[in-house]
């Protein structure tokens, strides 16, 4: 069991320190376009404070953590040319901090205002829900 435990530890490891290195990556000019947007959409959703489907909402609170995110660092790397891709890695592990993505929040904030309108415009409109109250 410790063994398992051991490289599920590793695992996150590598996935906080590539986070860091997309971030990095979307910064450098050397960093394919392609490569840099999707790796600037990445790090900014896994860096924000805020998660698009909250942790708290069973099964799908953690979707987003444990298979999006992965598949998007996964999409990212292979875009990135393997050089920079080392280099870029070697800068995370040195950072003493993790960066935070004041856009990301601003985003998934974005996101939910505009799911919340559409809530509200549709609630609004539906003659039926009138007729019950």
């Amino acid at each position: 069991m410790s063994g398992a435990m051991e490289r599920a530890k590793q695992w996150a490891r590598r996935i906080k320190r590539d986070v860091v290195a997309l971030w990095i990556a979307a910064r450098d000019p050397r960093t394919p376009l392609a490569a840099k947007i999707v790796a600037a959409m990445v790090a900014a959703y896994a860096l924000s404070p805020v998660d698009l489907i909250p942790d708290f909402i069973p099964v799908l609170g953690y979707l987003d953590d444990v298979i999006l995110v992965p598949l998007g660092i996964l999409l990212a790397v292979r875009l990135i040319p393997a050089p920079l891709m080392q280099e870029y890695r070697a800068a995370a592990a040195a950072r003493a901090g993790r960066p935070r993505s004041r856009t990301g929040l601003a985003v998934i904030i974005l996101i939910w205002l505009a799911l919340a309108a559409g809530l509200a415009v549709w609630l609004w409109q539906a003659s039926w829900l009138w007729q019950v109250i």
